[in-house]
C-alpha cells in the first residue's frame, strides 16, 4: 500500500513520513507542483494532502488531479472554516483533519480510508502453504515463519497481490519508492534473490526480459 505525503512543514512531513513508514511505503513532497507530478505519475492508495501549499496549493491540487486520481484523499489543514472543508469536499477529497491532531488519529482515518477502498478487506494472502498477513507482516511457509526484510516483504506483497501479473523491475522498484533511501534497478534484483532463497523458488518466476511473476501453488503440476 502507497501513500503520497504533501505536506511542506519540515519537521511534521519528517515526523509522518517516518511514522507511516512503519507501516506503509510512503513518498513525501512538499510542494502543490511536485504533488501534482506525483499524483499523475505514481500508483498511490491514498494521499494526505496539507492545504497550505507553495507553488499550488491543495485546493488547486485536487482541482487538477481530480480528474485522474484514483486516491482516497485526506485533506490535512490548518483552515477550521466550514468553506475550506466543503470545498475540499467537492473537489474530490474524502476526509478532512484539523491542525493539529494526534496521530492515532491520523492513523485511524488512513486505516478507514483505506478500508473503504477495499484494500484492507483481506487481511491475508494465501497461496497453497505460504501465507503472508498485511496487518501483522508475518509471512509463513507450512506454518513456519519466515523472517523477511520490509523490503523483502513489500515485494512479496506486491507479487502475491496481483498473482500470475508479471510486474517489470521498474514497477517493483516504484513499490519500494517510499523508504528513506532510494533503491536502484540492481539493488530489486539482490532482494529479489534474497526472497527466493526463503520461499520454494518456483513461487517466483523469472519471465526473461519482462519481470517477475507470482505463480500460484495450486498451479504447479
Amino acid at each position: 500500500m502507497r501513500i503520497l505525503l504533501v505536506e511542506d512543514d519540515p519537521g511534521l512531513g519528517s515526523g509522518l513520513s517516518k511514522s507511516l513508514s512503519k507501516k506503509y511505503a510512503v513518498d513525501w513532497v512538499q510542494d502543490g507542483e511536485t504533488a501534482c507530478h506525483a499524483i499523475f505519475e505514481g500508483n498511490y492508495d491514498l494521499v494526505i494532502l496539507d492545504l497550505g501549499l507553495p507553488k499550488v496549493d491543495g485546493l488547486e491540487v485536487l482541482r487538477r488531479t481530480r480528474s485522474k486520481n484514483e486516491s482516497s484523499t485526506l485533506i490535512l489543514t490548518a483552515r477550521d472554516t466550514t468553506e475550506q472543508k466543503v470545498t475540499g469536499l467537492d473537489l474530490g477529497a474524502d476526509d478532512y483533519l484539523v491542525k493539529p491532531f494526534e496521530l492515532d488519529e491520523l492513523f485511524a482515518r488512513v486505516r478507514a480510508l483505506l478500508r473503504r477502498k477495499g484494500i484492507n478487506q483481506k487481511k491475508t494472502l494465501q497461496s497453497g502453504n505460504l501465507s503472508l498477513n498485511i496487518e501483522t507482516r508475518q509471512v509463513r511457509y507450512k506454518n513456519d515463519p519466515i523472517s523477511l526484510t520490509p523490503r523483502e516483504f513489500q515485494i512479496l506483497h506486491s507479487l502475491m497481490s496481483r498473482p500470475g501479473v508479471v510486474l517489470s523491475i521498474a514497477q517493483l522498484r516504484q513499490q519500494l519508492h517510499g523508504w528513506y533511501d532510494e533503491i536502484n534497478s540492481n539493488a530489486v534484483e539482490v532482494h529479489l534473490h534474497n526472497l527466493r532463497k526463503k520461499i520454494p523458488k518456483y513461487l517466483i518466476e523469472n519471465v526473461r526480459g519482462m519481470g517477475y511473476k507470482f505463480t500460484l501453488e495450486s498451479d504447479q503440476s
